[in-house]
């Protein structure tokens, strides 16, 4: 069993850096210290704890270089997009700080006479977040902030790719003077975060990640009756309706399917178009790609970067190459992207047109810059489409009829239907999915009830 882990950086396949492995009685501390900082920390003002929490965020934003400079040698994002996170990052913590009086708040019942009764929300004690490599900050913190807000005490344990994330949220909020225990993190291989998960002394788990690791999360959680929450990835379609603004849709899906390489969890994956704008969409689709800037993520110019590894790379190569050989057209010549190589982590994006159902690249999630594009004749034909998927991250609709978008989105299957957008989260509204995305809620003021407890007080006069 090995006692350390290294991590190979996208940008030419070298060793980034090596870290030991937690031992168990290191895991034992961190247990221990977790459950013992919590009972204080449940009983500081609501006010103090977002002041502290608040300046484990400005600590992020002031070091935003290091941050962004951690994402792009670790996951291969260009240098030049890397610092956006930093923004996403600091307006989702800022709001889930800002409504915490509003999601902590008691529930008061209709009155009744010679009673009182109310119902109160309470910490659940030690939250565990298991975070991902492809948005290492923005998806942690969307735990981290309510969970500590709440009067929680947080364990992260970050994906073996982006340990950097992990030590500099560890380095925030011991600047911003946390006591000691109610924030800390751990570098575990997989057989020790199972039984972390396990561990009595966790209340709740909140992952994200792949399918399968979601099962085994839950797995581990099973014997025991706790909250586990889980983003497990999607196929996010997207429809482009008739009436559809066809440059603004072209622009914004194109961004929305090869952003960070295409490794969002709501990055568009497949897209049906209606059969009177289908060739004038992948025409457009197809000269934006081409405008991509693809090679080293470190040059300021580049606007598309490697994937993580050369094996996911290998992954998202062998569905387009399945696909080829099922019938499908590759729209982007080879050669067109110097810096693609087969073998590395460096794949240029792709557009796949006679495509349909039976192929890898429509049904099963890509993560990576391929995108599949189907012509349609009609609204049902699109909803049915879309929701031929064992996912439900995101929909995305593109149209001027917003009735019509509100229709069609109660008729999808989905977590969040977007209209004219796509591949964002908006902090107010809840980040949720259905079917094999998982389940559970994060952000908004419903991102404070998974977190919390409920406890009923029934006062006779």
């Amino acid at each position: 069993m090995s006692t350390s882990f290294a991590v190979i950086t996208p940008l030419d396949g070298s060793i980034l850096l090596e870290r030991p492995y937690a031992t168990a009685a290191q895991t034992q501390a961190v247990l221990d210290a977790a459950c013992a900082a919590q009972r204080g920390w449940r009983h500081t003002a609501l006010s103090e704890r977002k002041a502290l929490i608040g300046k484990a965020v400005d600590w992020l934003l002031a070091n935003k270089d290091r941050c962004a400079d951690a994402i792009t040698r670790q996951i291969g994002r260009p240098i030049s997009q890397s610092p956006g996170e930093l923004r996403g990052l600091e307006e989702r913590a800022r709001y889930m700080l800002d409504i915490a009086e509003q999601g902590l708040a008691d529930i008061q019942p209709t009155a009744k006479a010679g009673f009182q009764r109310f119902m109160q929300r309470e910490p659940l004690g030690t939250v565990l977040v298991l975070a991902p490599w492809n948005y290492p900050f923005l998806t942690a913190i969307n735990t981290i902030v309510p969970a500590l807000a709440a009067g929680n005490s947080v364990i992260l344990k970050h994906s073996s790719q982006t340990p950097l994330v992990a030590e500099l949220f560890q380095q925030a909020f011991d600047a911003a003077g946390l006591p000691a225990g109610v924030f800390q993190s751990l570098h575990l291989d997989h057989a020790a975060t199972l039984r972390l998960v396990a561990a009595p002394q966790i209340d709740f788990v909140a992952f994200t990640g792949s399918v399968a690791g979601g099962h085994a999360v839950q797995q581990a959680a099973s014997t025991r009756f706790i909250g586990v929450g889980l983003e497990l990835g999607g196929k996010d379609p997207a429809y482009v309706r008739e009436d559809a603004d066809l440059a603004s849709a072209i622009e914004n899906l194109v961004d929305g399917a090869f952003f960070n390489s295409g490794q969002s969890c709501c990055g568009i994956e497949r897209i049906y178009v209606h059969h009177s704008h289908y060739q004038a969409f992948v025409d457009g689709f197809v000269e934006l790609t081409k405008a991509y800037r693809f090679g080293n993520p470190l040059d300021a110019s580049t606007n598309l970067g490697p994937m993580v590894r050369a094996s996911a790379a290998s992954f998202v190569r062998s569905q387009i190459a399945d696909a080829m050989a099922a019938g499908a057209r590759a729209l982007i010549p080879a050669g067109h992207f110097a810096a693609d190589a087969p073998g590395t982590a460096y794949l240029a994006p792709q557009v796949l047109v006679d495509v349909h159902h039976g192929m890898s690249v429509m049904r099963d999630e890509s993560f990576g810059p391929v995108i599949g594009i189907m012509p349609v004749d009609s609204d049902a034909e699109a909803v049915a489409l879309m929701n031929d998927s064992v996912y439900g991250l995101t929909a995305s609709l593109w149209t001027q009829d917003s009735a019509a978008a509100i229709r069609l989105g109660q008729e999808i299957t989905t977590g969040t239907v977007f209209m004219n957008r796509c591949d964002y989260l908006d902090p107010a509204l809840a980040w949720t999915g259905v079917k094999d995305t998982g389940h559970g809620i994060s952000l908004s003021v419903l991102g404070y009830q998974q977190l919390t407890r409920i406890k009923s007080f029934h006062l006779k006069g």
